[in-house]
Formats: C-alpha cells, sequence, structure tokens
C-alpha cells in the first residue's frame, strides 16, 4: 500500500541520510534514518529525483486510463498506469474507472506521478456525492466523495501499513477502527481565515481564503455560529470594530456555550457589542469530560470531535489506570483532559506541558475540582525525561502532537522503566517511527498489546491511535514486539 512520497535529507549531525513522508496536507517525519548505502540501493530501484528546473518545464501532460485501488495516508486515490507506475489522483474514490492526466519529464525514472481527474469513466461503488458546495477547493475535507464505511476501512488500512512498514511490526492483532457516532456534524472548534473580502478557510495548497457561509463538520450550533460570523463581516462590524483580518476561532463548550473571538496576536480584539451579538462565552470555556468539566482557553487545544470524545476518553482512561494505583507520569498533559481522571485513580500523577497557557488551563481545572495529588511542570517533555531523576512511574501516559516524540525522548522514556506506556497519537507514521525506537531502546522488554484506532475527523484522510505498550520480562529484542 502506498501512502506518500518521501523526501531526503542529510544530516550532518548524525552522518546519515534522514526521510520524511510527505503527505498531500503536510510534512511530518515518518520512519528512522538510513545509511548512504541503503539510500543508493533505493535510488537505484527508482526513486524520483528532485527536478531540476529545466526538466520542469520540459514536462508535457500525458494522458491515461487507471482504475482506482485504494485510498493512500495523504487522502489521494492509488491506482496503476499501463506501463505499471503508482498513479496518485485527487479526489478519486475505489473502484473508479478514470481518465487522468499527469506531467510527464523526458527520460524520468519516478516511480509514481501525481494525476488529476479529466473524466470519471466508471464511478466506483463507494463514490457519492459531496455535502459541502465548496468540497474539492476548500483546503480541509478531502473524502467527502466517498462513503464512510469505505473511509474507515482506509484509515484501517493506513495504520496498519505504517506498522508494518515503518514500525516493522509484521505481527499485528486485529485493529479495531472506533467510528464517529456521525460522520457529520462532529467538530466542536475551528480556525477560521478572515480578510477585508471574505471569511472562510484555505484553499487547497494556497493561502488564498475559499470563502464558505456553511460547513458541514461543524456541530448545528457552531454552524450556526459560522452564519452569524460571516453575517457580520458583510455588515462590516468585525472592520467598524478594529478587525480587519487574521484568525478567528469558533469553539462550542458545555450547555450549549460558544465562543467566537480572534485570536491573540492574529488581529485587534473587536468591540464588546460585536462578541455579544456573536455569542463570545467566557475566557475559559468548559467542556464535559465524563462527569467533570474541563475549562480551555482562547486558541487551546482540545479533541474536536464532540461525539467521539467520551468514547476516546474511556478508552484511553481505561488503558492507563487498569494496572491500580501508584504514580503516573503524564506527558504533553495539555489542560487537564485526561490528567483530572488520572489523579482520581494514582497516588500521585506528575503532568509536563510545554505551552504555558496550556499549564495555567491546567492549574485552573486541578484547582476547581479540588485535586492536590498532581505536580504540574511547565516544561518541554524531552527536557523532563533527559533530567528525570524521580521515582519509577507505574503508568506513562503521552499525548504527544503530529511530530510524535523526539529519538533521545524516546530512549529515555524507555529507560524509565514504567510497567505499562499508554500512547495516543495523531498520526500513524510517527506512532509507527516511535514504537520501534521504543521496543528497541528497551531491548524488546515492551511489548504492544494492542492497538485502537479512533475516526476523529471523518472526511479526512487523518486517523487517532491508541497504543497500549506493556514492560516484559524478556530479554533480547524482538524484530516484531507485537
Amino acid at each position: 500500500t502506498w501512502t506518500g512520497t518521501w523526501t531526503w535529507r542529510w544530516s550532518a549531525a548524525c552522518g546519515v541520510w534522514s526521510s520524511e513522508h510527505e503527505y498531500d496536507t503536510g510534512m511530518a517525519s515518518a520512519s528512522c534514518n538510513v545509511s548512504p548505502a541503503r539510500r543508493r540501493r533505493r535510488r537505484g530501484r527508482g526513486a524520483p529525483r528532485h527536478a531540476s528546473r529545466e526538466v520542469r518545464e520540459a514536462a508535457v501532460e500525458v494522458e491515461a486510463e487507471v482504475e482506482i485501488e485504494s485510498l493512500a495516508a495523504g487522502g489521494d486515490g492509488v491506482g496503476r498506469l499501463p506501463d505499471g507506475r503508482i498513479a496518485f489522483v485527487r479526489l478519486a474514490a475505489p473502484g473508479d474507472r478514470l481518465r487522468v492526466a499527469y506531467p510527464e519529464a523526458p527520460e524520468s525514472k519516478a516511480r509514481f506521478v501525481r494525476a488529476r481527474i479529466v473524466e470519471i469513466l466508471e464511478r466506483g461503488a463507494s463514490r457519492i456525492e459531496p455535502a459541502c458546495p465548496v468540497f474539492g477547493s476548500c483546503g480541509g475535507c478531502a473524502w467527502q466523495h466517498v462513503d464512510y464505511p469505505t473511509q474507515l476501512e482506509a484509515k484501517r488500512r493506513i495504520l496498519v501499513d505504517a506498522l508494518r512498514r515503518i514500525g516493522g511490526l509484521t505481527q499485528l492483532p486485529e485493529i479495531e477502527i472506533v467510528a464517529s457516532p456521525d460522520s457529520f456534524h462532529y467538530r466542536a472548534r475551528a480556525r477560521l481565515r478572515i480578510s477585508r473580502d471574505a471569511v472562510g478557510y484555505r484553499r487547497w495548497k494556497s493561502h488564498e481564503i475559499e470563502r464558505i457561509h456553511s460547513c458541514p463538520i461543524l456541530l448545528e450550533s457552531l454552524e450556526q455560529g459560522l452564519g452569524q460570523l460571516v453575517a457580520d463581516h458583510a455588515a462590516g462590524l468585525l472592520a467598524g470594530a478594529g478587525f480587519e483580518e487574521g484568525e478567528w476561532e469558533l469553539a462550542a463548550g458545555a450547555a450549549g456555550k460558544l465562543r467566537s473571538r480572534p485570536l491573540a496576536g492574529h488581529g485587534m480584539e473587536v468591540g464588546a457589542e460585536v462578541l455579544s451579538n456573536l455569542g463570545s462565552g467566557p475566557r475559559r470555556l468548559e467542556i464535559a469530560v465524563a462527569d467533570d468539566r474541563i475549562a480551555i482557553g482562547a486558541g487551546g487545544f482540545s479533541q474536536g470531535n464532540e461525539l467521539l470524545r467520551p468514547e476516546l476518553h474511556r478508552r484511553v482512561v481505561s488503558a492507563a489506570t487498569s494496572s491500580g494505583s501508584g504514580f503516573a507520569l503524564e506527558l504533553f498533559a495539555g489542560s487537564g483532559f485526561f490528567t483530572l481522571a488520572l489523579a482520581r485513580s494514582f497516588d500521585m500523577v506528575i503532568a509536563v506541558e510545554s505551552s504555558p497557557s496550556a499549564v495555567k488551563d491546567m492549574r485552573h481545572n486541578l484547582a476547581f475540582h479540588r485535586l492536590e495529588n498532581v505536580e504540574v511542570r511547565g516544561e518541554r517533555c524531552e527536557e523532563s525525561l533527559l533530567g528525570w531523576d524521580g521515582l519509577r512511574p507505574d503508568v506513562v501516559l503521552l499525548d504527544p502532537p503530529r511530530s510524535g516524540l523526539e529519538e533521545e525522548g524516546c530512549r529515555a522514556l524507555a529507560s524509565l522503566g514504567a510497567r505499562r506506556i499508554v500512547y495516543l497519537s495523531c498520526d500513524p507514521a510517527t506512532l509507527a517511527r516511535d514504537l520501534k525506537r521504543l521496543t528497541s531502546a528497551s531491548e524488546g522488554r515492551y511489548r504492544c498489546r494492542e492497538i485502537t484506532g479512533f475516526d476523529l475527523f471523518p472526511q479526512t484522510p487523518h486517523v487517532e491511535a491508541l497504543a497500549v505498550l506493556d514492560a516484559s520480562t524478556g530479554g533480547a529484542l524482538d524484530e516484531s514486539p507485537i
């Protein structure tokens, strides 16, 4: 299964070439370092080089017929050209038979091409009509043209492929993908771009704004807030209040509360009257988490799928607390989404978070719920691990950003000797990379007990994954630790 393209970079510090996995939606580190010899072998198999300007200008557009077999991690459909090369086709669906066009450079040795649809010759069984009028030009959703069961199966295959190809895990259990209760109207927060002329999201692969009046993935209450924002912008209320362009946050909280305001550093604050008309909530917006309320400041991170958020929280907390009481270490703790539950299950918790605003929110939430057994550390997680001189934690729970945990951080985490590591990841590629690093650094002591996917972002290729690693008494490194 193909999941994207590879970019090679030389690391003078390490003396090796490192590879990065490039998705249509961005760049994320996705593989381990490789030697120059292995790099040359890969080149010899026809890996594409960066084309010169002259070669790009000499390229001609070629048409061909392809049948789409699957969906890649970047969102494209995957098929084969008549000459056997892989074709990544944007907005294609499995089962489609298409006429596509792609640029062909003279004497190109590329093993794949990126193509556009010229004509749909035969629609695949999974192809449906998109719900959004700007789908395809907006840079947000990638799969509104694909039915939901096919999206879920594609995400399962993307997760499995990353674990096998990048993580080297050849013996995988059956991996469940927990579906969103609704594939639309699930998102509880959004960041919009506002200019003098438009309100919307960025266009696909562009800094231009795609003008919108509605968004079918937003909660209905949030979509109403978007409509009000668009109306106020059209009436000149935002500009009149001193906000002409920048980034704007819409967020839905508990009890129907809505926050709608510009983000700090992105334009001037609007007047109180405009904020009142937009239904702006308090500075800290509360979200419901199990029996708790978590307050999150403007621009702060929270799991965006309100419908799947309770099940995600339940499963992560269950995995982290099933081993009993003791000492828990939480890395990338954010505003305390999991911290409160950990505090009620363990005798002591150390929660590490580098964002000053998130640390303030977490301290506020702990004080509000009168939880005094949590030590909050406002520092980078890798620095905390490398300088660790405390007790051995019974459980480590980490929820890092898309970039994952740095390599030295993985080694330091493995050296703590925790009985269990619970790793929640928003990128299968970096999860697979970090699992490989953890099992290697621990000489095979950690084995993956279970892996579960969560579809927090229907209509996109993104998938969240939960990995639970238990320490064993084994010694030698197992190449396939699952």
